[in-house]
């Protein structure tokens, strides 16, 4: 029993440490969205995004709550979003979003991480103009009922494009329309499973295993930073 209770606690361990990541970033998400519109969700459109997101990853209300009065409470004037460009070996290029209270701090660990697994990090612009910036809808498939009257409806709200699977459709837009894509969404009474903004690579990079494996260091490291929100690459 010994070897496989190992495996099933390391397995649990680590879902655990997963989902303790998950809700500190949703707790973050909704620090900035209440510093920035306050703390009602019917007047705060990026808390209810936050909200939304908490609940896709099973976030208990209880801690929604408590991080909405946290924020309310506690001067989070100086809680700020940065967005950190480099280069992970191989010439792949990386895009790391954070949330902190501590720039200082926040730099100084993303250097770090980048020059021990052999990358670099480098000057706001540097990568950028290698990724567009996209706002991401998931719903579930099951709510709508005609998928190509519902795309065409959706392209006079921003929609770039719409793919799906047998559980969800994926709904992408330009940073520009994120915030008619989610007013579109609210006025059918559609709510998505989650909502977020990415970078997504113009282009892709494809490398052999042993390489995707040394940059796979780098980008594991610093997504389980405290302070990543997101990390996106060019890795093909």
């Amino acid at each position: 029993m010994g070897r496989i209770f190992e495996k099933r606690k390391y397995k649990m361990f680590a879902r655990f440490a997963k989902m303790s990541k998950a809700f500190n970033r949703i707790g973050r998400e909704i620090v900035i969205a209440v510093k920035g519109g306050g703390s009602d969700p019917k007047l705060n459109p990026r808390l209810r995004i936050a909200i939304q997101n908490g609940k896709s990853v099973n976030m208990p209300k209880d801690r929604v709550d408590a991080a909405i009065k946290r924020a309310t409470l506690k001067d989070t004037s100086n809680y700020s979003e940065i967005v950190y460009e480099g280069y992970a070996p191989h010439g792949i290029a990386v895009i790391v979003e954070c949330a902190t209270d501590n720039p200082t701090r926040t730099v100084a660990n993303v250097r770090h991480l980048f020059k021990e697994y052999g990358g670099s990090l480098g000057q706001t612009g540097l990568i950028a103009f290698m990724f567009d910036r996209k706002g991401l809808f998931k719903i579930k498939k099951e709510l709508i009922q005609d998928i190509d009257t519902f795309e065409l409806d959706l392209i006079d709200h921003g929609l770039d494009d719409l793919t799906g699977d047998d559980e969800f459709i994926y709904l992408y837009t330009s940073f520009h329309d994120f915030g008619l894509m989610q007013k579109a969404l609210e006025e059918k009474r559609i709510e998505p499973v989650s909502t977020e903004l990415q970078y997504i690579p113009t282009t892709t990079k494809e490398i052999p295993q042993i390489q995707q494996d040394e940059i796979n260091l780098l980008l594991n490291a610093l997504e389980e930073d405290d302070d990543v929100q997101s990390v996106y690459h060019t890795m093909h």
